[in-house]
């Protein structure tokens, strides 16, 4: 142990784990489903959807653990929600969960080194002084943002529930919706990864993510999902998608030290499915995204014949095969 260490302090990952679950594994896969009364394929079933390897014999399972088991279980017996559904909600949470923990982790760790570099006075920090510092944020940080995750997600439920009442006033099926999809992506991503250092490619992608996200926000619309140098979003309204696409260029492509963008923009049925659009839209959307000149927007023709004539002035460009749809006229558009 080093001499900056406590007694007190973990000494390995396993250690760490423990501190920030509180509490020691007592269970092994077998033990949990009998002291809960749950299936053991179903406990392990449940266990692989919120994204973790199953653990054969050993004991790593908390009590914890046996109360979220009971609680879901619980859920099914009650008869409110069958196992499946069970299933394809744990599976939600997970990714969803999973996915948050790196994005906090990442971005507490720079924070991490910058305080161990002030308090070491800009020497090189020990591993001792980073993990005291990160233990203390964990302590602190945890009970506030749990708060905080619990509000945004009762915003977003909220969100979720007004978006389907819409679509029931409409008389429209709740799980299928005609929307303006749109896919803006970096121009030249591989080839700009293999130019700059790690550190620069993931300021990059965060600033392009969090700019995208901005921009669909301030319209009214909304990110579905964003997938590195990519972020898919959507409409009600092909005019607003449009201002969403023409708003992403404004703030990355014509930044000088923003990279150059692309963005497709199709309309039709998607289906909505486990927080995800799915359909041809979504599909032509990505791929206009290939014949798009930079910094600027391709449209399909469902897209173009939405579009006041008198607002927007639109150009067919030659066919071209797209993969998937057979020979396709992208439209380019701009506003009047």
């Amino acid at each position: 142990m080093s001499d900056r260490q406590g007694a007190d302090e973990p000494e390995a990952t396993g250690d760490l784990e423990q501190h920030i679950l509180g509490e020691e594994r007592v269970y092994n896969a077998a033990q949990l489903a009998a002291d809960t009364g749950v299936d053991l394929e179903k406990a392990r079933r449940l266990w692989r959807a919120l994204g973790f390897p199953e653990h054969g014999g050993a004991t790593a399972f908390t009590r914890s653990d046996a109360q979220a088991l009971s609680t879901l279980v619980g859920l099914v017996d009650s008869g409110l929600i069958d196992f499946d559904l069970a299933v394809h909600l744990t599976r939600a949470v997970g990714q969803t969960m999973a996915r948050l923990s790196d994005w906090e982790v990442s971005a507490l760790l720079t924070r991490v080194l910058e305080l161990a570099r002030e308090q070491s006075g800009d020497s090189d920090s020990g591993a001792g002084d980073q993990l005291a510092i990160g233990l203390r944020m964990i302590d602190e940080f945890s009970e506030p943002f749990e708060k905080l995750l619990l509000y945004v997600w009762r915003r977003h439920l909220a969100a979720a529930v007004a978006r389907i009442e819409a679509l029931g006033a409409r008389e429209e099926d709740l799980h299928t919706t005609r929307l303006t999809v749109g896919f803006a992506d970096i121009v030249q991503f591989t080839a700009l990864s293999n130019e700059l250092s790690e550190e620069r490619i993931g300021d990059l992608v965060e600033l392009f993510e969090a700019r995208c996200a901005d921009v669909v926000a301030s319209r009214r619309g909304r990110v579905i999902k964003s997938i590195g140098d990519s972020v898919l979003f959507v409409h009600e309204d092909p005019i607003a998608a449009y201002e969403i696409a023409e708003g992403v260029i404004a703030v990355i492509g014509r930044d000088s030290r923003m990279p150059d963008v692309r963005v497709g923009l199709a309309s039709g049925l998607v289906v909505l499915r486990l927080g995800d659009v799915f359909g041809p839209p979504v599909n032509m959307a990505a791929r206009l995204t290939a014949v798009a000149r930079r910094n600027r927007v391709i449209v399909d023709a469902a897209t173009a014949g939405m579009l006041p004539e008198d607002q927007f002035e639109t150009r067919r460009l030659p066919a071209r095969p797209v993969r998937g749809f057979g020979l396709v006229e992208p439209v380019a558009v701009r506003r009047n």
